[in-house]
């Protein structure tokens, strides 16, 4: 056990913790955006799983891996019209119609990775990006500055998404979209236009989660089910943080880094069943869950509520 406090143990850990949270920035905070606007995505894992299957097949087919970001970006587009083609258009009831989209990515992902590939195969994944001057700050440097372009495109996000919700006039839209969409109307915006745009991004953003979890890594590969249940902890990870961008940092970075902690376990050795520690992130999870939606939680009115012109939900 004292090899875990060694201090390459703990710099490895925090490393591993950052870039173990991007995953769940990147679909946490598409989530966040599709419920800001009243729709309630319960299929960001299915879509996860197919971003992850097709920017490595893309990658793998065609050698260059921004070609596997641009193929994850255009099925996480197409998942994203589906979502909202059902949840919006057809007003299904939304839970319901989320857990449709998590098995239908899984089917989809399972079954075109035995059609086209059959096997494990890896290639090489998009490497460390070290930031001159940066990287070389002790502990620091190596924690936050040595990793790959999508780490740093994920921190990026949380800044970007503060400013588009609060700063600009698409994000009034949606918190009004999401708050009285009958208002809203009223005033003449497109509230099923909103919605649409919102759902599409936010699982563009879930695609790009999955992609990481293949080409983001130095050995990329892709294996049945790699999200591991990584897009319910995202869509977990909204209420945790109150629909706020900041608090989704907070939250990935708890998760990654337990995540990471797990791993680390794992490789010491210390004489516990490997599947303890592997429950660990979602045991933490169900007891974020709990302790923060106790008391009134400030999530968005009309959230999981189909619009329908007239009639008041």
């Amino acid at each position: 056990m004292s090899e875990f406090f060694q201090a390459t143990m703990i710099v490895g850990m925090l490393t591993a913790g950052v870039r173990l949270a991007t995953p769940f920035l990147f679909a946490g905070l598409g989530e966040m955006l599709s419920q800001r606007s009243g729709v309630l995505n319960l299929g960001v894992e299915g879509i996860m799983l197919v971003g992850a299957f097709v920017s490595f097949y893309a990658a793998y087919q065609s050698g260059n891996l921004y070609v596997g970001i641009l193929a994850a970006m255009g099925a996480g587009a197409m998942m994203g019209l589906l979502t909202a083609f059902v949840s919006v258009t057809m007003k299904a009831v939304q839970g319901i119609s989320g857990i449709g989209i998590h098995i239908l990515g899984l089917g989809i992902s399972g079954l075109f990775f035995r059609l086209t590939m059959g096997s494990i195969v890896t290639i090489r994944g998009f490497p460390r990006l070290r930031i001159p001057l940066l990287s070389r700050i002790p502990l620091l440097g190596q924690v936050l500055f040595s990793q790959n372009w999508m780490v740093y495109a994920a921190l990026l996000l949380v800044p970007i998404s503060w400013v588009v919700i609060y700063k600009t006039t698409f994000g009034l839209k949606v918190r009004a979209v999401g708050e009285n969409p009958h208002a809203a109307d009223s005033l003449g915006i497109s509230v099923n236009g909103v919605r649409y745009v919102c759902v599409i991004i936010g699982s563009i953003m879930a695609a790009l989660a999955g992609s990481f979890l293949t080409i983001g890594q130095h050995e990329a590969a892709f294996v049945n089910n790699i999200a591991a249940g990584r897009g319910f902890i995202a869509v977990a990870l909204v209420y945790f943080a109150k629909w706020r961008p900041v608090g989704i940092l907070g939250g990935a970075f708890l998760f990654s880094m337990i995540d990471a902690f797990q791993l680390r376990i794992q490789i010491i050795d210390i004489g516990i069943p490997y599947e303890i520690p592997v429950m660990l992130p979602y045991i933490v999870t169900i007891l974020v869950l709990a302790l923060s939606t106790r008391g009134r939680v400030m999530g968005p009115t009309a959230l999981t509520k189909p619009f329908i012109r007239g009639v008041h939900t």
